[in-house]
């Protein structure tokens, strides 16, 4: 909840009144004068000491009751009175008659006990500049009783900002403290969370992101938090209100709801969301809306005591606002708190923050199913995420199914940090830490973005403290987008070596396309968007075109970029005839057996083979028109296969040798000639084309 600075005016000491004895006449005599002088003294004196001792009791009861910046005032005032000097009747008193007095501070308290409750009171009102001040100087003055200053002064530096200051702070206060000192496990905490963030801020990505504070367009320093993105562009958010019928000696600042529009970086035209019937001495705020039916959930707290009592609430929309709440009775339970509710963008689920048994510990996120009436069933822990500290503010990010919180129970920057867990069948994965810039070394809280896109980072709004004197903000945060890159190898189907210098084409669901060509390795490489590639065409000289599905096997991320590694292309060789290098041989009706002209012909094939080590062969076989296609397809097959098995047969690698099959295709003469039969033409169709290639 956020802290409001008051900015109300302290009481000032009461003024002495004039000394009667300058006034009026007594003729007394000497012994009785002083005597009667003496015991007046005493007993304004006194009765100054009784006053001042009010304001230190009024300090102490302000610290108990958690209102820690009036009490650090009201200690101030104890500690540095304003000195008033009054001026001296003409009678023998003691100089120190006419000084305000320091007060008393009762038995056994000292200067220092005051000085460290103030600094108490100025940490837990975030008020980071004011507690180190004094800190600083309660441990320089008795650093034998108060040596745990020292480490509480350190974490106000990591909060200033002063990281390196922090360090030394902390390993002074190791050095002196015991091994039973209770804050050592503390400390070594505190060294492990500025090493943490001195490696966040040197994070590459950083440079990816903006963060903005958001301000209202009235110019008031009032804290605007927890906003709440509905379907109209409008927002709900949670703000302080000064209540003007409040009695005195009662806070006048109260948290409500308000609508409002975001615009440039302003909230525009703020407006109090009225509650029927709320308590006007509670805070409303924290909300969040079903969007299926409307309803909209919020947390109403109030201090009873020392302690701050919360829970989760329900309303219905009216003409003028919000209907009247109604207590949700399965999230909350008697003697604990609940609070921060969220519901899910398709209205099933709400959850929340609660300190409720059942728990990791302290405040954990619960969640609860919302049934078709609209009511609440019976609270359930979200496993995997809590801790033994706060786990706070659950959002879920419907498009990703992730968990985005707030917790000071896991490795963070300091105060509360942002985490995510995505979700999985059966819970939730381990929660990562968001990072700097999202997170601070201050609180960061109330993390919200736009449901219908599938990035974090747009539209997205965080409540921090991290640029505020004591209370949390809202700030936008934007994060570019890293490069991608698609990468992948083309290989030879036949002896899997990688192609060089083939034609790589991705294309996009949209149909885009980018061209790029395989180096000496076979590698590609394009730089694509998230908009969906779908397939990849490859070409290459002597090859079948190619075309595959992107199938993604494996993926680096790396700080500002992203490597896509797609599946492996295999890529076919096609029969090339040249006309310069071709040996035909013939074959009889529907026969593929070798006639003696030509074995003769693959002889001769053979011995250049020989002669030429590295020379290759390409078979292509042939049919003439008559027959089905698929018959066809099947004897000019067996033809072509023919003429290299023989090959082989004579001991040529088959590595040396790719056949393929055409059927009727390509005939080379007319097989009906007028009409008729061209038996001749047909003959000459029945073959099959060696091509021998030699290299250069």
């Amino acid at each position: 909840m956020t802290m409001m600075r008051t900015n109300e005016s302290l009481q000032k000491p009461t003024k002495m009144k004039p000394n009667i004895f300058s006034s009026v006449q007594i003729k007394l005599q000497k012994p009785m004068l002083r005597l009667l002088l003496f015991v007046f003294a005493a007993t304004t004196i006194q009765s100054s000491f009784a006053q001042v001792d009010k304001r230190l009791a009024d300090a102490d009861k302000s610290f108990a009751a958690g209102d820690y910046y009036t009490a650090a005032k009201l200690y101030e005032q104890f500690l540095h009175p304003v000195i008033k000097t009054i001026e001296p009747a003409n009678l023998p008193l003691n100089a120190r008659r006419h000084r305000q007095s320091t007060g008393m501070m009762g038995q056994g308290v000292t200067k220092n006990d005051l000085l460290f409750k103030q600094a108490e009171c100025f940490r837990l009102a975030n008020y980071w500049q004011e507690a180190a001040t004094r800190y600083k100087e309660v441990a320089e003055n008795d650093l034998a009783n108060y040596g745990k200053g020292l480490y509480w002064y350190a974490v106000c530096q990591r909060s200033l900002g002063k990281y390196n200051d922090a360090e030394e702070s902390l390993n002074k206060f190791l050095a002196l403290a015991t091994a039973n000192d209770q804050l050592r496990p503390a400390a070594e905490k505190e060294l492990q969370t500025l090493k943490y963030i001195k490696s966040q801020l040197v994070r590459p990505d950083t440079i990816l992101f903006t963060v903005n504070k958001l301000v209202l367009s009235s110019g008031s320093e009032k804290g605007v938090y927890a906003p709440v993105i509905m379907k109209d562009g409008q927002l709900i958010v949670t703000s302080t209100q000064t209540d003007t019928a409040a009695k005195g000696g009662t806070n006048p600042y109260h948290n409500r709801l308000f609508t409002t529009t975001l615009a440039n970086g302003v909230f525009q035209n703020a407006e109090v969301l009225n509650v029927e019937g709320a308590d006007a001495a509670s805070n409303i705020g924290t909300a969040s809306i079903n969007p299926v039916n409307g309803v909209v959930y919020f947390t109403q707290w109030k201090k009873e005591g020392d302690k701050t009592v919360s829970a989760i609430y329900s309303a219905t929309s009216t003409a003028n606002g919000l209907g009247t709440p109604v207590l949700l009775s399965s999230v909350n339970q008697t003697g604990y708190n609940s609070k921060q509710p969220f519901c899910t963008a398709d209205g099933k689920y709400l959850f929340f923050s609660s300190d409720r048994p059942g728990g990791a510990g302290n405040f954990d996120i619960w969640f609860a199913a919302i049934n078709a009436d609209g009511s609440v069933g019976e609270a359930k822990n979200v496993s995997g995420v809590n801790t033994e500290a706060d786990e706070q503010a659950p959002f879920i990010h419907a498009k990703s199914n992730t968990l985005i919180f707030s917790s000071n129970g896991m490795q963070g920057m300091g105060g509360f940090d942002l985490f995510m867990s995505k979700g999985i069948e059966d819970g939730w994965q381990t929660p990562q830490n968001m990072g700097h810039p999202v997170n601070s070394v201050r609180d960061d809280i109330y993390f919200v973005t736009d449901q219908s896109s599938s990035s974090f980072y747009k539209n997205a709004l965080l409540s921090s403290d991290r640029g505020s004197e004591c209370c949390l903000e809202t700030y936008a945060i934007t994060k570019a987008a890293k490069k991608k890159f698609l990468t992948g190898v083309v290989y030879d189907l036949k002896d899997n070596s990688p192609l060089n210098n083939a034609e790589v084409v991705l294309k996009d669901k949209n149909g885009k396309t980018w061209k790029q060509t395989t180096d000496a390795n076979g590698h590609y490489t394009f730089e694509v968007t998230d908009e969906g590639n779908e397939q990849i065409t490859t070409t290459k000289e002597l090859y079948k075109e190619n075309t595959t599905p992107v199938t993604i096997e494996k993926t680096n991320e790396g700080w500002l970029e992203d490597v896509l590694t797609n599946a492996p292309i295999y890529v076919e060789k096609k029969l090339v005839i040249k006309v310069e290098n071709v040996v035909t041989v013939y074959f009889d009706f529907d026969k593929s057996n070798l006639k003696e002209p030509a074995v003769n012909k693959l002889d001769s094939i053979y011995n250049v083979l020989v002669e030429n080590p590295t020379a290759t062969i390409q078979i292509s076989g042939y049919t003439d028109g008559r027959g089905t296609e698929e018959y066809n397809k099947i004897l000019s097959d067996k033809r072509a296969k023919a003429c290299a098995d023989y090959l082989i047969a004579k001991g040529i690698d088959a590595g040396r040798i790719t056949f393929e099959s055409f059927g009727a295709c390509c005939p080379v003469e007319m097989e009906l000639i007028n009409g008729r039969d061209n038996a001749e033409g047909r003959s000459k169709n029945r073959r099959a084309l060696i091509n021998i290639n030699k290299p250069e």
